[in-house]
């Protein structure tokens, strides 16, 4: 059996991470047998030496590896590329062709983002772990595969058979191995190592002296999250390398290469909106209806006042009102209130002291208020309308978007005829 450093060596790994070796050894011990292995890890981490170290190392290594990235193909046409097909199966169909499976008979087929896959395509995929069993497209008979399968995917698995986006029991037959790869930003001891390698092969490339970089941009380099992984710092170093004359790489250099965004935190990815843009709108609209309340509120209160105590009077109590109603002037004493007669006193029916006035027959003060109730009750009830049509009748959801309870918003219903 190899050893892992003759392994490393051989496909050009580079680093010396616990988690790294780890899954190089479990591709080496196994590659001599036929199970179905699963290789998981982050875009960019190197998932395809995987399946190449267990096809070098097994009893199919003289047979056919082929490699299909399953997220590149078009869902109406992978059946026919992994399956093959018959000729007139369907339109543009004027031969008999091969697929991957048949190709592959003996060898190793390497299904690259393998969570892509269709449902249909799975079933069929499921068939072949089964029992070696495929059908082409528009074909009824059945034939005979002897595949090795590996299959990789940067995607949880799990989260997508909960989704019923892929079947469980087609996880089960691909995992009976797992291998996680780690991502870079795990491997800190490996970074510099990495992009040594890159900048030195680029040098070769463009026929340029090797980069090198200082102690601060080292620590830049490793304490960077490398979200696209080798990938990402593979193409930072030939950028480097392409484009600075100066062959010593500082850490503010460096910086200027790396993505404004990248740190060393998480990226915070939201699903939906914190808040729609009705929820924005009712805000606002509550805010003006509560600062209307209030000015009308407090011209009321003046206008009494005004009535039972005249002008002068209420000049000298009252500034702040006049100010905050009026606004500020040079010269306060300039806001002139015209003296009307002054109205009958009546009582309301909560014995409440109201002013009728002489040349009209209504309630001065009952008429403001029930003008402004009416407004509030339309905007309310406009409101309550518009959250029920958009959480489509449930009381629940809209109550939660109103910022009220279940039952308030019930007896709004009620009370509202809605």
């Amino acid at each position: 059996m190899e050893s892992v450093q003759n392994i490393k060596q051989r496909f050009e790994i580079i680093g010396n991470d616990p988690k790294l070796n780890r899954a190089i050894e479990k591709a080496i011990q196994v590659a001599p047998t036929d199970i179905t292995v699963l290789v998981a890890g982050e875009s960019g981490v190197g998932k395809e030496n995987i399946p190449r170290i267990i096809h070098s190392l097994s009893h199919r290594k003289h047979g056919k590896y082929i490699a299909v990235n399953c997220g590149a193909i078009p869902e109406g046409t992978i059946d026919s590329e992994l399956f093959g097909h018959e000729k007139g199966a369907f339109t543009g169909a004027t031969n008999t062709r091969e697929g991957y499976f048949e190709v592959a008979d003996g060898g190793t087929i390497f299904l690259d983002e393998v969570g892509e896959l269709p449902l249909t395509t799975q079933v069929r995929l499921l068939r072949v772990l089964e029992n070696g069993e495929f059908i082409k497209v528009g074909s009824s008979q059945v034939q005979k595969t002897d595949v090795r399968i590996v299959a990789a995917t940067n995607v949880n698995l799990f989260d997508a058979i909960e989704k019923g986006k892929f079947r469980e029991d087609l996880y089960y037959r691909l995992s009976t191995v797992d291998i996680t790869l780690p991502p870079l930003r795990d491997r800190k001891d490996d970074i510099h190592l990495l992009f040594r390698k890159f900048v030195a092969d680029f040098a070769h490339k463009y026929k340029m002296p090797p980069l090198k970089l200082d102690e601060n941009a080292i620590q830049l380099l490793q304490k960077f999250r490398w979200s696209g992984n080798i990938r990402q710092l593979r193409n930072v170093a030939e950028q480097i390398s392409v484009l600075e004359t100066n062959r010593d790489i500082s850490a503010v250099t460096l910086q200027s290469y790396l993505p404004v965004l990248g740190n060393n935190l998480p990226s915070v990815i939201k699903d939906k909106k914190s808040e729609s843009d009705f929820s924005t709108e009712r805000e606002i609209l509550y805010k003006v209806l509560f600062d209307m309340k209030s000015d009308l509120n407090d011209l009321k209160k003046l206008t009494l006042e005004l009535i039972q105590n005249g002008v002068s009077k209420v000049q000298e109590t009252n500034q702040h009102l006049i100010k905050k109603i009026y606004g500020s002037k040079e010269n306060d004493s300039e806001i002139d209130f015209e003296e009307e007669p002054r109205p009958a006193l009546i009582t309301s029916k909560n014995n409440e002291e109201l002013y009728q006035e002489h040349d009209d027959n209504y309630l001065f003060a009952e008429t403001i208020e029930e003008e402004e109730t009416l407004r509030l009750e339309q905007k309310e009830i406009e409101m309550i309308k518009k959250s029920l049509e958009k959480n489509k009748g449930k009381r629940k959801a809209a109550a939660d978007e109103l910022g009220i309870s279940e039952r308030t918003l019930y007896r709004k219903i009620k009370q509202f005829d809605l």
